[in-house]
């Protein structure tokens, strides 16, 4: 996933994104209580994720997913059940999901699916309401420990708990309604259905680097709590910059895979590793 290019907004736009982000910071649906907890701290979840209806991005993602999965079956690319592979991302899958719902209440109700797509491409990712595939291509080429895909399934997962794809949708919405959208805001009208093609836009929403680096942090701890050892990401990174020639994979490209996560992995293991500890005692 390449970074966005910036862009300017004119002075209307400016207006309504900073009344907006105004009126999304003092609601009541925008209000949460700090508790203490361990493991990361990455806030809470974007304001904008507000603007869109969260049945509606998952109906979506439930609806591409399974148009994917379509394709890749009539090309013989699809993993059975009884694979290998599949059985293992499953039982990793089975070990990390658990602790989701600690993220994102929504969680509880999703129907769950990891699936594996026969591809030389380096890409895993999981769409909003839990859909998660592997291409083959990261596991084949990569050679990854069990602690490496749970480092991998937990930074995709960490990106639906923490609504990443909703919040960018509500964004893209927010600057491109223009002046006209102040009188919805403070009414808060239909705001929802000013984004249309929900599906169309999962296959090309790219992720911020603040994403990124929450996805990190968040999949680290789910991945540690279900008793994977976090020190992992700094072998999964060493391996993706390696058969990237150092530069970023597609599927991460809007955060560095060099020395910079490394480093950022290696100040955060003190905070998950006694998890990691407790999970293992347990």
């Amino acid at each position: 996933m390449n970074l966005p290019p910036p862009f300017s907004l004119r002075w209307p736009q400016r207006f309504v994104l900073s009344s907006l982000t105004l009126l999304l910071v003092f609601s009541p649906v925008a209000i949460s209580v700090a508790v203490a907890r361990d493991g990361v701290d990455v806030g809470g979840n974007s304001a904008f994720s507000q603007l869109v209806p969260a049945d509606n991005v998952e109906r979506a993602s439930v609806q591409q997913y399974a148009q994917m999965l379509q394709e890749a079956a009539s090309k013989n690319a699809l993993g059975a059940k009884n694979n290998p592979q599949v059985v293992r991302l499953r039982a990793i899958a089975g070990k990390i999901i658990p602790f989701a719902v600690d993220w994102n209440p929504r969680a509880r109700d999703w129907r769950w699916e990891v699936n594996l797509i026969g591809s030389k491409q380096i890409n895993a990712f999981c769409m909003p309401g839990g859909k998660i595939a592997f291409y083959s291509g990261i596991l084949d080429q990569l050679k990854l420990t069990d602690d490496e895909v749970a480092m991998v399934m937990g930074h995709e997962i960490a990106h639906a708990l923490r609504e990443h794809a909703r919040a960018r949708m509500g964004k893209n919405a927010a600057t491109g309604i223009g002046a006209s959208l102040l009188s919805q805001v403070f009414g808060f009208g239909q705001l929802g259905q000013t984004v249309t093609n929900y599906g169309a836009q999962l296959l090309t929403l790219q992720f911020s680097r603040t994403d990124e680096s929450e996805a990190d942090l968040v999949g680290m701890e789910l991945a540690a709590r279900a008793g994977y050892n976090p020190r992992a990401g700094i072998t999964l990174w060493q391996k993706m910059g390696a058969a990237s020639n150092g530069a970023p994979p597609q599927w991460l490209s809007t955060h560095p895979s060099g020395n910079s996560r490394i480093s950022e992995i290696e100040m955060n293991l003190p905070k998950v590793m006694p998890l990691y500890e407790r999970a293992r005692k347990g």
